[in-house]
C-alpha cells in the first residue's frame, strides 16, 4: 500500500475544530482500535499472576480509566504535560514479563512501588531530554519505529492463522486479506467523508465476512452488565522495599527507557503527520508527550495497574489514514474510554471484533509505521556510519524477534528481556551512537552570555578551532560566518538586551576529518531556526533584507537542525571543509 506523505490529505490539523459528529465518529474508530491492546495485555497479566479475582478485575478497569485520562491530557496541553496532539495511550506490553515476575515473587505492593519509581524516572528523563539529544537521534528514533513495526507484523502474521473449531482453516487468512484490500483501496481512491470512514468501513466489511465464516463469537456480550460502578482495590505501596524490589528495579528501568524512547519517537512523528505543511519538530511538545506517559504511569502505579505507553503505530497511522488530527478527536477517544469503565456491555461488544479482522488492519498500520521510520533514518542522508548503526540494530533486533536464543541460554527475567528484539535493537542503536560520539575527535567548548559581546568571542573560538584542525583560510572563513549567522539569528528573536544578558550561550565544536559540527545551546525562546530556513527557501523573496543572514547560513552550512525544549534551544550546524 502506498503511504501518504507526511501532512498529505490532512483535513483537520490539531488546532482546527471538526464537527462534533465527525469527532464522535473518529473517536469510536480510535476506541475500536485502541481498546483491545490494553484489555489483551491486562488479561494476559491477570491470567499469569496470583492476584485475587477482585484485584484482577480492578486492575483491568483501572488500566482503561488511566489510558482514557492520559489520552485526553495528551491531546490537551496542560503546562509541561501533554503534547497537544492525538497520541493514544495504552497499557504497555513491554512491562508484561517483569510485572508478572514482580507480582508472583514479591506481591502487588512491590509491583506498585516499582511502577511508581520508574514513572518518576521517566519524568526525570523528560526534564533532561535535551541532554539525550546526542544519543536519541533521528537514526535511533527511526530504528525504534521500524523495529516496532517489524515485531508487530510478525505477531500479526502468526495470529492470522488462528481460527475457531467450526470455521475452515482458510477463513482467518481470507478475512484478514479482505480487511487489507478494502482498507488499501479506500485509502488510495476514496475522497471526502468516505476516506475519513475508510478504517471503520474496512473493519465492518471484514467482520461481516468473518460472521459468514463462523469466526464471530458473541458469547461474552450476553453476560456483561449494561451499567456497573467499579469497586476500587488499591494495593498500596511498599514503603520498606526489600531485596526483591532492588533486584527487579534495574529490569523496570531498562524497560522504561525503551518505552520513553518510543514516546519520544511518537512525539516527533505525530507532529509531522498531523500537519499539511510539516515543520521542524517542537521538542517541548515531545517532552509533554513523555511527561504524559510518566504521569499516567504514576497514577497507574498508585491505582494498582501497569505502566502505560504510547500507541505508536495507531496514533501515527490513524492521523495519516483518516486525515483528521483535530484535538477534539483525542478528547472523544479519551472520554469514550473513561465511559467504558461504567459500561461493561459496550466493552464486550468492542472486544468481540474477530482477531482476523484486527490482524488484517494492523498489517496496514504497521506498514505505514515502517515507512515513517524509514523517513526518519533518511532525514539527513545515509552516511556510512549511520548505515552501520541501522544495519546492525535491525539485523540483531529482527533476528532475536524470530528466535529465543538468548532466553534459552540465560533464562529468567533477564533472558526474557534480552530476547525482546525491539529492546535489544534499540539498545544496540544507542550504544553504537554513543560509541560514535565518544570515539570522535575531542570536542571544544565555549560558554558566555547571549549578547553582542559574544560575537567576537565566538568568532575567535571558531578561528582557533579551524586553525588547530588545519583548515585553509576559505574554509575557516565559512565556519566563522556560519557561527556568526547562527548566533545572530538566535539573538534577533530575543525579547530585549536585558533578557539576552540573563541567558547563557554554550558553543560546542566537534571536529572531524572532513567537517566541523557546531552546537549552540541557549535559553533564549527563539523561533525555530529550521522553520525559518524553510520559510526563506520556499516563500520569502530574495530582496527581503531580514532574510539575508538566513540565506547565508543555508548556503554555507551543510545541515541545520534546531531543537526547542522547555527553556532551552539547541541549534546544530555542520560545515564541510571542502566547499
Amino acid at each position: 500500500m502506498a503511504a501518504l506523505a507526511p501532512g498529505e490529505g490532512i483535513a483537520y490539523e490539531p488546532d482546527e475544530k471538526c464537527s462534533i459528529a465527525l469527532s464522535l465518529g473518529m473517536g469510536i474508530q480510535g476506541v475500536v482500535i485502541a481498546l483491545a491492546p490494553t484489555v489483551l495485555t491486562m488479561s494476559l497479566f491477570v491470567q499469569s499472576t496470583n492476584l485475587s479475582a477482585r484485584h484482577a478485575t480492578w486492575a483491568v478497569i483501572a488500566a482503561i480509566l488511566v489510558c482514557g485520562l492520559a489520552t485526553v491530557v495528551s491531546a490537551a496541553r496542560l503546562g509541561p504535560v501533554g503534547g497537544g496532539h492525538n497520541v493514544l495511550m495504552a497499557t504497555s506490553p513491554s512491562y508484561l514479563a517483569v510485572a508478572i515476575l514482580a507480582v508472583n515473587s514479591a506481591g502487588p505492593q512491590t509491583l506498585a512501588s516499582l511502577v511508581v519509581v520508574t514513572a518518576v524516572f521517566q519524568l526525570a528523563l523528560a526534564k533532561w531530554l535535551h541532554r539525550l539529544s546526542r544519543l536519541i537521534t533521528p537514526t535511533v528514533s527511526g530504528v525504534v519505529v521500524m523495529l516496532i513495526a517489524i515485531g508487530v507484523m510478525q505477531v500479526v502474521v502468526e495470529r492470522v492463522g488462528t481460527t475457531t473449531e467450526n470455521a475452515p482453516d482458510i477463513a482467518a487468512p481470507v478475512v484478514a486479506l479482505i480487511a487489507v484490500l478494502v482498507a488499501a483501496v479506500l485509502a488510495l481512491r476514496a475522497k471526502g467523508l468516505l476516506r475519513l470512514w475508510s478504517p471503520i468501513i474496512a473493519i465492518v466489511v471484514a467482520a461481516i465476512v468473518a460472521v459468514l465464516f463462523g469466526l464471530y463469537d458473541p458469547a461474552g456480550i450476553g453476560s456483561a452488565a449494561w451499567l456497573a460502578v467499579p469497586q476500587p482495590e488499591f494495593p498500596g505501596l511498599d514503603l520498606t522495599p526489600g531485596a526483591d524490589f532492588w533486584a527487579l528495579l534495574p529490569l523496570f528501568v531498562v524497560v522504561s527507557l525503551a518505552v520513553t524512547i518510543k514516546a519520544m519517537t511518537t512525539g516527533v512523528v505525530i507532529q509531522r503527520v498531523s500537519r499539511r505543511n510539516p515543520g521542524a519538530a517542537d521538542y517541548r511538545l515531545v517532552q509533554g508527550t513523555v511527561n504524559t506517559v510518566g504521569v499516567g504511569s504514576l497514577v497507574g502505579g498508585l491505582a494498582g495497574t501497569l505502566s502505560i505507553g504510547t500507541m505508536d503505530a495507531t496514533s501515527i497511522s490513524f492521523a495519516q489514514f483518516t486525515g483528521v488530527a483535530s484535538r477534539r478527536v483525542g478528547y472523544c477517544i479519551g472520554a469514550i474510554l473513561i465511559a467504558l469503565v461504567l459500561t461493561p456491555k459496550l466493552t464486550a461488544v468492542l472486544l468481540t471484533v474477530p482477531s482476523a479482522v484486527a490482524s488484517g488492519y494492523l498489517l496496514i498500520i504497521m506498514g505505514l509505521l515502517f515507512v515513517e521510520g524509514l523517513r526518519s533514518v533518511m532525514q539527513d542522508g545515509l552516511q556510512p556510519q549511520k548505515a552501520v548503526v541501522i544495519g546492525v540494530a535491525i539485523a540483531v533486533g529482527v533476528g532475536l524477534q524470530a528466535s529465543d536464543a538468548i532466553g534459552a541460554i540465560i533464562g529468567g527475567a533477564w533472558g526474557t528481556l534480552l530476547s525482546n528484539g525491539m529492546m535489544v535493537g534499540t539498545l544496540i542503536a544507542i550504544l553504537l551512537t554513543a560509541f560514535i560520539e565518544s570515539s570522535g575527535r575531542r570536542r571544544r567548548r565555549l560558554e558566555t552570555a547571549l549578547n553582542a559581546e559574544a560575537l567576537p568571542q565566538v568568532d575567535g573560538f571558531l578561528a582557533e578551532i579551524a586553525a588547530s584542525s588545519g583548515w585553509e583560510e576559505a574554509a575557516a572563513n565559512r565556519l566563522r560566518l556560519v557561527g556568526e549567522e547562527s548566533l545572530v539569528s538566535l539573538m534577533e528573536e530575543s525579547e530585549s538586551d536585558e533578557d539576552r544578558s540573563r541567558s547563557r550561550l554554550v558553543v560546542v565544536a566537534r571536529p572531524s576529518a572532513t567537517s566541523i559540527e557546531l552546537q549552540l545551546r541557549t535559553s533564549a525562546d527563539a523561533q525555530n531556526l529550521e522553520d525559518r530556513l524553510t520559510f526563506v527557501s520556499e516563500r520569502a523573496p530574495a530582496s527581503e533584507e531580514h532574510t539575508i543572514s538566513l540565506r547565508l547560513l543555508r548556503h554555507f552550512a551543510s545541515t541545520v537542525r534546531h531543537r526547542k525544549y522547555s527553556g532551552i534551544d539547541i541549534v546544530t550546524v555542520e560545515v564541510e571543509r571542502a566547499p
